[in-house]
């Protein structure tokens, strides 16, 4: 939990914010995720959702499916290489592309 809102931390960042690293990221297809945890699931489908992704939720035979894609190219500017990666393992956990530039 402390992740995923560290994660959501990370995404409401002032765009303003002088950024030295940026990752892209695409995800031309759709993929999906099952989870649990309604909390959690909203927590993903809000990050999901700030980062510019399409996202569909549904419930059933007890857990929430969280479909998503993203079918441009985006970016994320950050202040730090760390941030950058712990942004590109998360992204790729979600099945991601991503490129991760200095």
């Amino acid at each position: 939990m402390k992740r995923i809102l560290m994660i959501l931390f990370m995404v409401a960042l002032p765009t303003w914010c002088v950024a030295e690293e940026v990752v892209r990221y695409q995800l031309p297809d759709w993929k999906a995720k099952h989870v649990h945890d309604a909390s959690k699931a909203e927590t993903i489908v809000k990050t999901l959702t700030k980062l510019g992704c399409e996202v569909k939720k549904a419930q059933h035979s007890g857990h929430i499916d969280v479909r998503y894609r993203c079918p441009q190219w985006r970016q994320l500017r950050l202040d730090s290489h760390a941030q950058a990666h712990q942004w590109e393992k998360w992204l790729k956990e979600f099945s991601f592309v991503t490129i991760h530039k200095h």
